[in-house]
């Protein structure tokens, strides 16, 4: 017995778009840290870019698939990396999931991605303080890591602006 799966139009641009996000999660494990645990989250700017394209159903496929398949890909599933990953990823998501909803007018891809950032790194903190470090105050290296959110949430939204500006999808 064969068992034959057609892929739809969707099934295929989510994994291009899960791919593209896939390659920037690969290419920036690459890039020497300067602050442990602080990275430019570069495939955010894909899960952005694909939320106001295609919505916040393709946008969680395509976030959720680049964390599960970059933590298999870097040896890190089921790694503490990887349930600060899923924390922070899940947590940009539902914030994302409301967000979406804000005046447009007031609201842009770099807000979004400022409150996306801001969602991610507190949960991480979160899991950090309840998880790895219970009892350890993480009070003093809060606003290195809010600035980091800050500047990549940042950098990040202003890079999904440009790309909606200008990329059209085939």
């Amino acid at each position: 017995m064969t068992i034959e799966l057609h892929a739809s139009e969707e099934d295929r641009r989510v994994a291009g778009l899960a791919a593209a996000a896939i390659g920037l999660t690969l290419a920036e494990a690459a890039i020497p840290l300067p602050i442990p645990g602080v990275k430019p989250g570069l495939a955010n700017i894909i899960t952005l870019v694909v939320l106001y394209r295609y919505g916040w159903r393709t946008a969680a496929w395509v976030a959720g698939l680049r964390i599960f398949a970059g933590a298999l890909a870097l040896g890190q599933f089921l790694t503490p990396a990887f349930v600060l990953s899923l924390s922070g990823g899940v947590a940009s998501l539902l914030v994302l999931a409301l967000a979406v909803r804000l005046p447009a007018g007031w609201f842009g891809p770099v807000s979004l991605s400022l409150l996306a950032a801001f969602a991610h790194i507190g949960s991480q903190l979160l899991v950090v303080d309840a998880w790895l470090l219970p009892g350890v105050s993480l009070f003093a290296i809060l606003p290195l890591f809010l600035t980091a959110a800050w500047i990549t949430g940042l950098v990040n939204g202003l890079a999904a602006a440009h790309l909606l500006r200008t990329w059209r999808p085939a």
